[in-house]
């Protein structure tokens, strides 16, 4: 999983409340085995007009020149919410994104997106505002997420605090899903299975 310590990127707003993982994804698209190739069908629904995916949709956000390269996702309350799947932060991480900054998130999908090395930002409705009013101002400025402040930092300097998960930090900070927490702990690991019995 690759580390998140501090990301600057152009900043996408997508100023709508509760968009589920069908939105992110769609079922038709849930086929592939690995995580890889998700990424054309983000937002499929949203991003084009017609059901192949030939025909952009000039009125959606990602499809417009000015935020060419987002990284990092502003959005709405209760991001996330819907069904439990995986694929939606494997698409927004293999579009590009790094972070995604909204006011609430769907429990499963803020877990699954730190699991997958994406970093769900919580700020308040009023700050959240306040960063999608800029970048709509100013489209295609770059913000800052820094991981190890725990702060978002807008094109002018302005800053904005952030908590989370001890735990969850320091594994997005190292790089570590769940698999390399495990391979850290191999020596001890190796120790325990030498001293067991042969009949376990």
């Amino acid at each position: 999983m690759q580390a998140f310590v501090q990301h600057q990127g152009v900043a996408v707003p997508l100023n709508h409340a509760n968009i589920d993982t069908d939105q992110l994804i769609p079922k038709q698209f849930l086929a592939k085995v690995t995580r890889e190739g998700f990424g054309v069908h983000l937002f499929h629904d949203w991003r084009y007009l017609d059901d192949e995916g030939h025909q952009p949709n000039p009125e959606f956000a990602l499809n417009q020149p000015q935020y060419a390269g987002a990284s990092i996702l502003i959005a709405g309350e209760n991001f996330g919410c819907g069904s439990s799947r995986e694929h939606a932060p494997w698409a927004l991480a293999d579009f590009g994104f790094r972070a995604i900054i909204a006011p609430s998130f769907a429990d499963i999908f803020y877990q699954n997106a730190i699991n997958n090395g994406l970093l769900p930002v919580v700020l308040p409705e009023a700050q959240v505002q306040a960063l999608t009013s800029r970048v709509v101002a100013h489209p295609g400025v770059s913000i800052t997420v820094d991981l190890e402040a725990c702060e978002v930092v807008d094109d002018q300097g302005q800053r904005y605090g952030f908590s989370l998960d001890a735990a969850a930090r320091c594994n997005l900070l190292e790089g570590k899903d769940a698999i390399g927490l495990t391979l850290a702990n191999m020596a001890a690991i190796e120790a325990f299975e030498a001293e067991s019995p042969s009949w376990r």
